[in-house]
């Protein structure tokens, strides 16, 4: 029998693993205050290192793994036994690690929070009954009151050979932005600091005087410009993560613009001393939606923080901050926010309960970490289950890139919900008799198996159980104009052929 060939179909593959963010680190410049070896202090016994092995899967052929990566990190233990790192280092991770900075010790970890939004991971040790020997020698670290602009930090690194080391940095700014995934933004600091080449990390614990007050996640080497995620996210993790059922920040579920262009504002009954930002957006079901706010709202203030006409208010300790930080930097899961909203130039008052979005109700997952992709592959023909790493799968540019349909379910989700949980796509299809004429078909969405409504991968492999009564498969897409016929007894053959070829599996819906 011909063995088959699999090929790269629908999607161009710019790199099968997932982005790292390493720390790439220069040496010391002459402007910036020297690095000091750091003697035998509380914060050093505060360290350890954290050591993952991880292997993502394969956005393109999602049947198999990407080769395994390795990743190491320092983490600070914030209370007995349990070690602040970021939520990268366990992300789609197969085995991490501890290991005491001086590598005397390592022992196995297990994670007790993980949030891929704010990159932040809570771990302890796998074995409880070895947790009191590795954590003998060590102390948790206080965490530090909120720093203000101009606050000298502390960056703690630990070279390979166990020196442990402290570089000075200023703090230059605040500001919301996104450290790990795209268009998730918390409260993070930028510092000033020229950092040491050696003892490179997936992210640093940043110190004042002598308490944590944030993690460093990423580095600019040419403007040495460090991103540091704030304390106030950290504390409001750990807080969350105390009782051992983490529920996540909140989502108040609206999209928003900038009311500066004048003709806006008269359109909008915006006074002039007031600023505001124009609701473009409500997310159905969402916390906005459910206490009553509609698109086209002015938000004026939240808990009684004005908002400017960019979407900045002034925090107490900050300065100017995007307003986004009054609800994931300062709320829970169930707390609630007041809003000033202005409605065709009638001001209002509506407290809204804040939920957190649960990635799995999401049309089109924002990311899909140690969980393994759903799809079929049906007599050649891959179907797969839409998600954003498979259109970051087109390169940097992919949101110019990707395939014009599946943009629009990503970036309009609510003109899809009504009919589909997921959205699922012929991605392209393995050379074979069953698929012979259909090698061009590449990024059609599905919407109906043998007259069957697909709303998900499980209602896609339930459909091909039941071929018509001539024994062919009919497969209908959205916005197109035929149906595709596939034989199933050549497609069964072919299924078969595959497995014997070296497929594990040809499906998964979990």
């Amino acid at each position: 029998m011909k063995p088959y060939i699999i090929l790269l179909f629908s999607i161009v593959l710019c790199s099968c693993k997932r982005e790292q963010y390493a720390i790439p680190l220069t040496t010391t410049s002459p402007e910036m205050p020297l690095v000091s070896v750091v003697e035998n202090t509380e914060t050093v016994r505060s360290a350890v290192r954290v050591n993952a092995t991880s292997q993502s899967w394969n956005p393109g052929q999602p049947w198999e793994k990407n080769p395994p990566t390795s990743l190491r990190s320092l983490g600070i233990i914030v209370k007995p036994g349990q070690v602040l790192t970021s939520a990268q280092m366990v992300a789609d991770a197969t085995y991490v690690e501890l290991e005491l900075i001086d590598g005397s010790k390592t022992i196995e970890a297990k994670t007790i929070a993980v949030d891929y939004e704010a990159n932040l991971a809570l771990l302890s040790v796998k074995s409880e009954a070895d947790s009191e020997a590795f954590f003998a020698n060590t102390t948790p670290i206080a965490l530090a009151n909120s720093p203000t602009i101009g606050d000298n930090l502390g960056i703690l690194q630990v070279e390979d050979n166990g020196t442990p080391l402290m570089t000075e940095g200023k703090l230059q700014s605040v500001e919301v932005s996104a450290s790990f995934l795209t268009g998730q933004s918390f409260l993070a600091y930028k510092v000033k600091a020229s950092m040491q080449s050696a003892a490179s990390s997936f992210s640093l614990p940043v110190i004042r005087n002598g308490e944590l007050a944030g993690i460093l996640l990423s580095y600019n080497n040419e403007d040495q410009i460090s991103d540091v995620l704030s304390i106030d996210v950290i504390q409001h993790f750990l807080a969350d993560a105390a009782d051992g059922d983490y529920a996540g920040f909140p989502s108040l579920g609206i999209s928003i613009a900038e009311t500066s262009d004048p003709l806006f504002r008269d359109f909008l009954k915006l006074t002039p001393e007031q600023g505001g930002i124009y609701i473009s957006k409500v997310r159905p079901d969402g916390s906005a939606d459910k206490a009553g706010v509609k698109k086209g709202d002015v938000l004026l203030a939240a808990d009684g923080y004005p908002i400017d006409r960019l979407g900045f208010f002034k925090h107490p300790n900050y300065g100017s901050v995007f307003w986004g930080h009054l609800v994931k930097g300062e709320k829970s899961a169930g707390d609630t926010i007041k809003l000033s909203i202005l409605r065709n130039g009638e001001p209002s008052e509506i407290t809204a309960t804040l939920t957190r979005d649960n990635p799995k109700d999401v049309l089109v997952p924002h990311y899909q970490f140690d969980r393994a992709p759903n799809f079929l592959v049906k007599g050649g023909l891959i179907f797969q289950e839409l998600n954003r790493p498979l259109l970051e799968a087109y390169g940097e540019e992919w949101t110019s890139r990707a395939p014009l349909n599946l943009l629009d379910a990503y970036e309009n989700p609510d003109k899809y919900e009504e009919k589909f949980d997921r959205i699922i796509f012929l991605s392209g299809s393995i050379p074979s008799k069953a698929t012979v004429g259909y090698e061009s078909l590449r990024n059609l969405i599905v919407k109906k198996v043998n007259g069957v409504e697909i709303k998900d991968m499980k209602s896609l492999i339930e459909a091909f159980k039941k071929p018509n009564a001539d024994k062919l498969h009919s497969i209908e897409f959205l916005d197109e104009d035929f149906t595709v016929y596939l034989d199933e007894s050549i497609s069964s053959m072919v299924d078969a052929a595959l497995l014997q070829s070296g497929f594990n599996q040809l499906s998964r819906a979990e």
